[in-house]
């Protein structure tokens, strides 16, 4: 059995929505105005950021370069980067409030 880890993440989909969507995203200062304090993304909040990005810009909704683009959105572990997600907020709030005492 062949190992299809990307740089450390679970696989290529992954590690490439994660570093092309994700890795500037600032979830801390969504948390931070947030009205809700305990709020947190979550993997639907992560997979509807996904499909906005991805297919909400699309000037044709069926066809062969959509396809493909589904099935290699289908291979994402959202919840391998949600974990990632959750770990810098707290990593950044904490941070935030060393620096504020």
């Amino acid at each position: 059995m062949s190992d299809n880890k990307c740089n450390g993440w679970t696989n290529y989909a992954t590690w490439r929505i994660n570093m092309e969507l994700f890795n500037d995203w600032d979830f801390t200062e969504e948390v931070l105005e947030s009205d809700d304090e305990s709020w947190r993304p979550t993997v639907d909040y992560l997979e509807d950021l996904v499909e906005n990005c991805v297919f909400d810009n699309l000037a044709e909704r069926n066809g062969l370069a959509v396809d493909y683009a589904r099935a290699f959105v289908d291979q994402v572990n959202f919840h391998e980067i949600l974990e990632h997600v959750l770990e810098d907020i707290d990593n950044e709030l904490q941070a935030r409030e060393f620096l504020n005492k």
